[in-house]
């Protein structure tokens, strides 16, 4: 008891030295059991990544991790080649399970109180919601090639628009610069084709569609109930200004956008259907409704705070935030990200993009859609049928089998090209393949063809950025 306490601290000490007034010791032991009772101060991290979604607590003023994060796995269909969907309702069931987990296991070591919540999630996972803001289909994943034709012909209708006007394509649509400096071609993976895909193959849909958007917004929106657009994402796969588009108000509301390129495509509509707010990454976007903190098991009002597109997020994390600071963020694909003192662009790389990821930087990018994801995929096709519950060989045995065949891999070779082509050639149309098969050749063997793929693809977009930066 704090009485005994204070007895025992003011009693004669056993040396000579100086004594504290009993009212002192009073307050200072109740300022310790305050502290000791007190919740600790946590903030929610939430990945949305490709396979699974992650969430983990970390304390507010130092960062460490409070208990340990939790994850939910959902599923991603591949109903046609080239095609890859998921379930936005997945994303929030699994969204749920997470949190819980991780706030759960943060209060096993006493209470807790949550300050915030922020979500990164994948870049470029197109969303088309109703009038009451759920899904009108399955979401179109970011590495989804479906719209390769429509991205072609983005790059076609610029050219032959400027020719007629007589000027350049950068002249006529300056936001084309962050396609390999105009000279495209544009990523089927961005979210222009993907609108028009959706609008040319589903016209049902797009009619019925008042809200074009990502994974981003769409979780965002769950958590607030408030529609609004992240301006990392907007400069990067949107072709917005990245700065601009925050400056957007009821006077010009499509500042930043690409209203003549997409006037050009006959898309003007989707200026329409996009939020029509941008928030960049670090701003409040609304408190938890009542349903969402209901859901979460947290408190109503509680910040929900404007991530980005996970890779990029990453930057920040990993202090990328410096000119000619690069990074290498690896998960199912590989992103390499350069940051620029300016927004220049050069053949062979995406970007510079103005306003990312934060609104006063800017960066360059490399990239090659199948990575983490190939790796799986032959970890998976090797270890067979294992059935419900069954293991598949972990990748540990894996690396350990291919750690014995020399590099070159007796001569089977790789292409790490399984969901098209980022950068430096960047081809949606593109396909991966195994070259120099022989009976000779095992699991090993293919096991260690694709580490090496993904190796010779990674230095081939390090190569196109040292040729952009001149360094």
């Amino acid at each position: 008891p704090a009485r005994h306490l204070i007895i025992m601290m003011a009693s004669p000490p056993s040396r000579p030295g100086p004594r504290l007034p009993p009212l002192l010791l009073l307050v200072v032991s109740l300022l310790l059991r305050a502290a000791a009772s007190s919740p600790r101060r946590v903030v929610i991290g939430v990945d949305g990544g490709t396979e699974s979604i992650r969430a983990c607590c970390f304390d507010a003023e130092t960062g460490a991790v409070v208990g340990s994060s939790s994850a939910a796995a959902y599923a991603t269909s591949h109903p046609r080649a080239g095609w890859a969907e998921q379930s936005p309702e997945d994303w929030y069931a699994c969204l749920r399970s997470a949190v819980g987990g991780a706030v759960a296991s943060a209060r096993e070591g006493g209470t807790v109180e949550v300050l915030a919540l922020c979500a990164d999630t994948t870049c470029c996972s197109v969303v088309a919601l109703g009038a009451d803001r759920e899904p009108l289909r399955p979401c179109l994943l970011w590495m989804d090639a479906r719209s390769a034709g429509q991205a072609a012909r983005i790059v076609d209708a610029a050219r032959s628009e400027a020719g007629d006007a007589g000027r350049t394509v950068l002249e006529a649509f300056p936001e084309l610069r962050v396609n390999s400096n105009g000279e495209g071609p544009i990523s089927a993976e961005w979210l222009l084709p993907k609108s028009m895909w959706i609008k040319e193959n589903e016209p049902e849909v797009w009619e019925r569609a008042e809200v074009i958007c990502e994974y981003q917004d769409y979780i965002n929106h769950k958590l607030t109930g408030r529609m609004v657009a992240s301006s990392c994402n907007a400069a990067v796969r949107w072709h917005h200004d990245g700065v601009d588009v925050l400056l957007a108000d009821e006077a010009e509301p499509n500042l930043g956008r690409p209203m003549r390129l997409l006037e050009a495509l006959g898309m003007e509509d989707l200026a329409d259907k996009l939020p029509r707010t941008t928030l960049a990454m670090g701003d409040v976007v609304g408190g938890l409704t009542k349903e969402a903190a209901e859901d979460l098991g947290l408190e109503e009002g509680t910040p929900v705070v404007q991530g980005g597109p996970d890779a990029f997020v990453g930057m920040i994390g990993l202090g990328t935030v410096k000119p000619n600071s690069i990074c290498l963020i690896t998960g199912s694909s590989h992103l390499h990200c350069l940051v620029t003192p300016s927004a220049t662009s050069a053949p062979g790389t995406w970007g510079a993009y103005r306003g990312a990821p934060l609104s006063h930087l800017n960066f360059s990018e490399g990239g090659q859609s199948s990575t983490g994801s190939l790796v799986r995929w032959v970890r998976d096709l090797v270890s067979g049928d294992v059935g419900d519950g069954g293991e598949k060989i972990p990748y540990g045995q894996l690396d350990e089998e291919a750690s014995r065949i020399e590099p070159g891999c007796d001569g089977l070779v790789a292409l790490e090209t399984w969901q098209g082509s980022r950068t430096p050639v960047t081809d949606a149309r593109a396909r991966g393949a195994f070259v120099g098969l022989t009976l000779s050749h095992g699991r090993a063997h293919l096991f260690r063809s694709v580490l090496e793929a993904v190796c010779y693809g990674t230095r081939a977009c390090l190569e196109g950025l040292e040729d952009a930066s001149g360094t």
